[in-house]
């Protein structure tokens, strides 16, 4: 029987899924969380600063996959013939002339700049907007199959931000990476920049990477963003893979570190939202959403459904980006479980500040009770909201805490809340805040349809998607159309393991490893249309308050 194991690296931890690949039959897996990112090191929510530590991923990688090795029958992990890695994005990190990321050298250790720069760190703003200025008067627009937007949550904005703002890494800084592409070069031993095999999903949609153009923006280009990014375009590179391909075998060294043979094949690697859609079995017409601490949504069409189309404010549309040999379509939202956290944080305040340090309870039970209310404090207020009728006098709520991915970038956008009253209660802002998220999946899908992209179906996945039935209630009523839930509660790591599957040459393509891996649904959401007729009606006010929201509060 042979295996494959998908890596799936998310914005807390990495899980580690070994795949049984003519069934799809999930045999192992293990999650391990960063340590330093979990300590909350490196990062400033104030200033939107998320970095994390390559060693973090280092780390993870190797005890998630000995721990879920150690899983399997004695002598078995001999038939693991593939690995594929699927992480956030765009997430990447700045290299030396080997290879090294930065913040591997001891100099630059506990430098926040010379690490990862996770893909929800917006302190790139200004080079972002400076990025859209420049684009609009060029020659050639390179942010045009980038929804006409480029985001801050992107790699030249990233990587021009730290290299303004810190001098003590430009001389040392040759090239930069993503972190999907970081990891199979790490253990295939391919380090070297001119040797790294690269993304065509990271490239394509966060690097402005488009092969008519002969690859990335020219150096004319970049020098007019930011002279700081001189030079980076030679270093860099002009072809870019998708995930189907080998970019070799694992290296012994790592091969001894993992326990696994040196036969096992590495595959280009790819964004976790991506894979994951293939995991969930996406086709054309099918709109898959990603649901977590943001969303990613992703659809894929033929060359001739496309017609030459560019959907404006999305997050791209990249040949092969998600299935090779079709157009993968990509959008979603800065925050969505995010809101619900913040949300739970805010109401935590008393345990957290008060309840601790308290001398009336002994240590120990604080803890438990501390404990106990913050496990069960997102079902109770889900289990209150779900009994409040929805009605157009609801307290009403837009969703950009985290700023707005799409439809058109903004990360200057905040939050709002408004037809609060003395009646408001925790569940009544609760079920606002669900219904904001709702409606700001409704937004990007109209603009998915007024474009011309059809849509037939929609696919939940993630944990938000198995755990929540009122927020995808809400969601299927806000939308109108049904909601499958895939079945399997790791989809991302699925797709990792079909591609890996694909990449060692034991299923011909991604269609067919999707057929034979695939687990199908768990259940499905169907939209009350009474409901949907309110929830119109809410979201035509939602439209206006966005509005409102950004040429007067933000302004």
């Amino acid at each position: 029987m042979k295996y494959t194991i998908g890596l799936d690296y998310g914005s807390d931890s990495c899980r580690a899924l070994i795949v049984e690949v003519e069934t799809g039959k999930e045999i192992a897996s293990s999650v391990k969380y960063y340590k330093r990112w979990m300590q909350g090191k490196y990062c400033d929510p104030h200033a939107n600063q998320y970095r994390q530590h390559p060693l973090d991923y280092i780390e993870a990688l190797e005890e998630s996959v000995k721990e879920a090795l150690g899983k399997l029958p004695a002598g078995t992990a001999g038939n693991v013939v593939g690995i594929s890695f699927d992480t956030t994005g765009s997430t990447p990190a700045l290299i030396d002339k080997d290879g090294q990321v930065l913040a591997l050298r001891p100099e630059f250790a506990e430098n926040p700049n010379a690490m990862f720069i996770l893909w929800k760190d917006h302190t790139a703003i200004r080079e972002a907007a400076r990025i859209n200025e420049v684009a609009k008067r060029w020659p050639i627009d390179y942010t045009a199959y980038e929804g006409g937007i480029y985001s801050s949550e992107w790699v030249w904005a990233k990587i021009a931000r730290v290299l303004k703002a810190d001098k003590s890494i430009v001389n040392d800084a040759y090239s930069w990476i993503e972190h999907c592409d970081w990891m199979p070069a790490l253990i295939t031993g391919t380090t070297k920049p001119a040797d790294i095999v690269r993304s065509r999903c990271a490239a394509g949609h966060k690097a402005m990477w488009l092969k008519e153009w002969d690859g990335l923006p020219s150096e004319e280009f970049l020098v007019e963003v930011a002279p700081e990014l001189k030079g980076f375009r030679e270093s860099l590179f002009h072809e870019t893979y998708t995930s189907d391909v080998k970019v070799g075998n694992l290296a012994p060294e790592w091969a001894e570190r993992l326990g696994l043979p040196t036969t096992v094949a590495v595959g280009v690697g790819a964004f976790d939202c991506h894979m994951g859609a293939v995991g969930a079995e996406i086709k054309p017409k099918t709109f898959v959403r990603v649901i977590g601490t943001s969303t990613c949504d992703i659809m894929v069409a033929s060359y001739e459904d496309m017609h030459d189309k560019l959907v404006p404010g999305i997050c791209g549309q990249v040949d092969g980006s998600v299935i090779p040999g079709m157009t993968g379509l990509e959008a979603g939202q800065s925050g969505f479980g995010d809101i619900y956290a913040w949300f739970k944080s805010v109401l935590a305040w008393p345990l957290e500040k008060i309840l601790k340090e308290s001398s009336l309870v002994e240590q120990a039970t604080k803890d438990r009770l501390i404990e106990e209310v913050l496990d069960k404090l997102i079902p109770a207020l889900s289990e209150e909201a779900a009994k409040i009728p929805v009605a157009d006098s609801s307290a009403l709520a837009i969703d950009w805490m985290n700023g707005r991915r799409t439809p058109d970038a903004n990360q200057l956008v905040k939050g709002t809340i408004t037809g609060l009253n003395l009646a408001s209660s925790a569940p009544l802002v609760f079920k606002a805040l669900v219904e904001a998220t709702a409606f700001g999946s409704k937004a990007i899908v109209d603009r998915f349809l007024e474009n011309g992209i059809e849509i037939d179906s929609v696919i939940g996945i993630g944990g938000i998607s198995l755990k929540s039935p009122l927020v995808m209630q809400t969601l299927a009523d806000v939308l109108g159309m049904p909601i499958k839930v895939a079945k399997s509660e790791q989809a991302c790591a699925l797709g990792a393991a079909m591609f890996a599957s694909v990449a060692a040459g034991v299923h011909p393509d991604i269609k067919s490893a999707q057929k034979a891996m695939g687990q199908g649904f768990a259940f499905e959401y169907k939209p009350d249309m009474q409901r949907h007729e309110v929830y119109m009606r809410l979201y035509a006010k939602y439209r206006k308050l966005g509005e409102f929201t950004e040429t007067i509060l933000d302004s």
